[in-house]
């Protein structure tokens, strides 16, 4: 019988790393370079979706997309963590072609500067003071001008000007602290923002070119940034918190209820094959997932993981199958 084992704690040496196989679609970064845009939606969508390219998403969900685009309203996403929030930016991008999503995860530390630009202020003083102290070198190079130290983030990129709408993913907003939505509110509103480095030198530098959150330098006029199409923004919520009114009324408000058995089999189809749950131990762990307490939380990533990993365990090896679920598929819900 085959040891699906790599690591086994003998504490010998061994190479037995050569065996690893190659890692779950959803986590495989070694496909697309710097150009390929929909590398990361390969990973949020499966590789083979498709084979599963006439399902579709329950009606709401179209409803609520369709709406957030002919309405230029932001879409906020409520839902249990595994529930398709962030995929569903991923969806609509590589649906309606249009490129890489632009993704800003919030922590309890960001605020609404990081989404719309960084100015390296410090880094611009050091290398002027360098220059001066080459300035009776030979060949000194001429000091950078400060759009080299300008670099949009997420949102200000989302708000360039463009013929087609980008689309922006704000993941998990819940985590923000207090002031982040109210402060969204003005750039979601109005569709521009200034940048004030920029704005005290219009006069003299109309045009600067900076660096976009896509790593290409764009030009900015006069020192400010205005949509000519407003991106479709997905904001995500985990409804951990409550936002406030100001923000739920410029937005199109979707809940996302946890995947029902064809939707979970397309997903399943999509990431690991038309086999993938064809086996009784394989049927066994997608029923205990329908099958769960209600209210009980168990994310569709973690029922994809113990899918994948129990592959690669003998079928033999029904015990270690067993333990293996009940470790990957532990109710998020519940303090161990």
């Amino acid at each position: 019988m085959n040891d699906w084992r790599i690591y086994r704690g003998a504490g010998l040496p061994h190479d037995e790393i050569r065996r690893l196989p190659a890692p779950p679609p959803w986590r495989d970064f070694s496909t697309g370079g710097a150009d390929d845009t929909l590398a990361g939606s390969d990973r949020r969508l499966g590789v083979k979706r498709r084979l599963v390219q006439n399902h579709h998403p329950r009606p709401e969900e179209t409803d609520a997309v369709n709406a957030a685009l002919y309405l230029r309203r932001p879409l906020l996403v409520t839902g249990n963590p595994g529930t398709g929030k962030s995929t569903l930016a991923h969806a609509v991008a590589h649906e309606l072609r249009l490129g890489r999503v632009l993704r800003w995860p919030i922590v309890s530390r960001s605020t609404l500067q990081d989404g719309l630009y960084r100015y390296d202020a410090i880094g611009r003083l050091q290398d002027v003071q360098l220059e001066r102290a080459q300035a009776g070198a030979p060949a000194a190079a001429a000091p950078a001008g400060i759009g080299s130290y300008i670099r949009l983030g997420p949102l200000g990129t989302a708000l360039l000007p463009s013929e087609q709408p980008r689309v922006l993913l704000i993941d998990e907003l819940d985590k923000s602290d207090l002031d982040l939505p109210n402060d969204l509110l003005n750039a979601l509103e109005e569709g521009e923002f200034a940048i004030p480095e920029l704005e005290r030198l219009a006069d003299r530098e109309p045009v600067v070119e900076v660096l976009s959150d896509d790593g290409r330098k764009v030009p900015v006029y006069g020192g400010r940034i205005r949509c000519t199409t407003f991106p479709f923004i997905v904001l995500t919520s985990n409804g951990e918190r409550d936002f406030p009114a100001a923000l739920l009324r410029r937005c199109i408000r979707l809940e996302l209820e946890p995947p029902g058995e064809e939707q979970l089999g397309a997903m399943i189809e999509a990431h690991l094959g038309t086999d993938a749950a064809a086996g009784d131990g394989e049927q066994g762990l997608v029923q205990r997932f329908l099958n769960r307490e209600p209210g009980e939380v168990i994310a569709t990533d973690q029922l994809l993981n113990a899918l994948y990993l129990t592959q690669h365990a003998s079928r033999a090896e029904r015990v270690t199958r067993e333990r293996i679920a009940d470790m990957l598929m532990q109710p998020l819900d519940q303090p161990r």
